[in-house]
């Protein structure tokens, strides 16, 4: 290439480009934001950059979209967005039907703290309802615990 086509390419502004390429690939891009989804599906509670929170938000709140519908079409487009066929069961089976009375905006971004190692701004992305999420799980836990302890017996 010239270098005049190179100078020019430099000056290009981002029109219409949306999302963010978060210094990586597509395949990597994509397997980094379902690894997070399936972090925040698992612990209700994630802490990233702020950046990346910003784009799995996005995609959690989509799949989240499609667990309130609850059909296999759904759960189906689900399971092409993060392949783990664990999460997207406890996704339509606890998670979703909690949040079937809000039309949107499951999730919440909170800005935490700066990152001591390259200064980046960190926050923590949960459900909005994380606390009924997050007692509902440990109830879930004592009552495995009683189970098994019956089972013993």
């Amino acid at each position: 290439m010239c270098w005049r086509l190179l100078r020019i390419k430099e000056q290009m502004m981002r029109h219409r480009v949306a999302g963010r390429g978060l210094g990586r690939n597509t395949n990597q891009r994509k397997a980094l934001l379902r690894g997070l989804v399936v972090s925040l599906f698992e612990y209700k509670k994630i802490e990233t950059t702020v950046a990346k929170a910003k784009e799995a938000r996005k995609l959690a709140e989509h799949v989240i979209t499609l667990g309130k519908r609850g059909n296999l079409h759904s759960r189906r487009l689900a399971l092409s967005h993060i392949p783990n066929k664990d999460i997207i069961a406890e996704l339509f089976d606890r998670i979703a039907p909690k949040l079937s009375n809000r039309n949107s905006g499951y999730l919440r971004i909170i800005k935490s703290r700066i990152r001591p190692g390259d200064n980046s701004s960190m926050a923590i992305l949960e459900f909005v309802d994380y606390e009924a999420l997050r007692e509902k799980k440990e109830e879930k836990k004592e009552d495995d615990k009683k189970k098994k302890s019956k089972e013993k017996s």
